[in-house]
């Protein structure tokens, strides 16, 4: 297996650290093998990004035949769209290295919790819009085939998680201009990637109407989505095994357990 770690640098920050776990080819198996792979982003409400939601989450990947790619990307101070920029940066670096990666180029998903999950479906929102092709980038090479959301903050509206949104935007949250901008379940296009959602009922920090909504919207464009509403647990469960859980014991949501295999299934199926 390979170990990547490199500090993306673009005209709004250096601090974003990227890095990647790649599995090897074998010649007693498949010396050719090109693997679907994830772009990970992490929780955290645009004010850091949660270890529980980035290397767990990629070794679990690992273990189901992807190679898994973790986006540490800048929080507050650093605003909107600051984080975007980075995401966009990682998906071309993860194109551009495919071969050696062994990264099948259209099989590339990104995924998010919580605010990350923000994060990821911005992207998956906005990959061809004129902002990100004006800031130089190839719509080609950011285009997410796929995208994972697991408990995200995605609308401003009746049901935000406030202090996501005040971190992402700082002072420009006072903008309604720019939060409709942010307010995801706004954005969606018919350009959008198909979608692989979960949240769980009694989540009481991102409601569960987040992905509602935007399910609802993209139900409108005619994109394809698989949506879980588990009935017990809280918010930021990773995993929901005790491997992700905090020195508490919070965070251990069998019934929640199971979404790696859906999330398999889903990929095997659709992307």
């Amino acid at each position: 297996m390979k170990l990547i770690e490199e500090t993306l640098k673009t005209d709004f920050s250096d601090s974003a650290k990227f890095y990647g776990y790649v599995l090897d080819n074998s010649e007693e198996m498949d010396p050719q093998r090109q693997r679907p792979s994830v772009l990970i982003c992490p929780g955290g409400g645009y004010v850091m990004t949660s270890d529980r939601e980035a290397e767990p989450i990629a070794i679990k990947f690992l273990e189901q035949g992807f190679n898994a790619f973790i986006l540490r990307y800048s929080v507050a101070p650093a605003h909107y769209p600051t984080a975007l920029i980075e995401a966009a940066t990682a998906m071309t670096l993860i194109r551009k290295n495919a071969a050696a990666w062994h990264v099948d180029p259209n099989k590339l998903i990104i995924a998010g919790f919580s605010a990350g999950g923000h994060l990821a479906a911005n992207l998956a929102t906005d990959w061809q819009r004129e902002f990100l092709a004006g800031s130089g980038f190839d719509p080609e090479m950011i285009k997410p085939n796929g995208l994972f959301l697991g408990y995200p903050v995605i609308t401003a509206g009746k049901y935000a998680h406030v202090d996501s949104f005040k971190n992402l935007l700082g002072k420009g949250y006072d903008d309604p201009r720019l939060r409709d901008r942010v307010s995801l379940e706004k954005r969606v296009t018919a350009a959008m990637p198909k979608t692989f959602l979960w949240h769980t009922y009694t989540d009481d920090t991102v409601p569960m109407e987040n992905s509602l909504l935007f399910a609802q919207a993209l139900r409108e464009q005619n994109i394809p989505f698989e949506l879980h509403i588990f009935p017990n647990g809280g918010h930021g469960l990773s995993l929901g095994i005790k491997e992700t859980a905090i020195p508490n014991g919070y965070g251990v949501e069998p019934a929640v357990s199971v979404w790696p295999e859906l999330f398999k299934t889903w990929v095997a199926e659709n992307i």
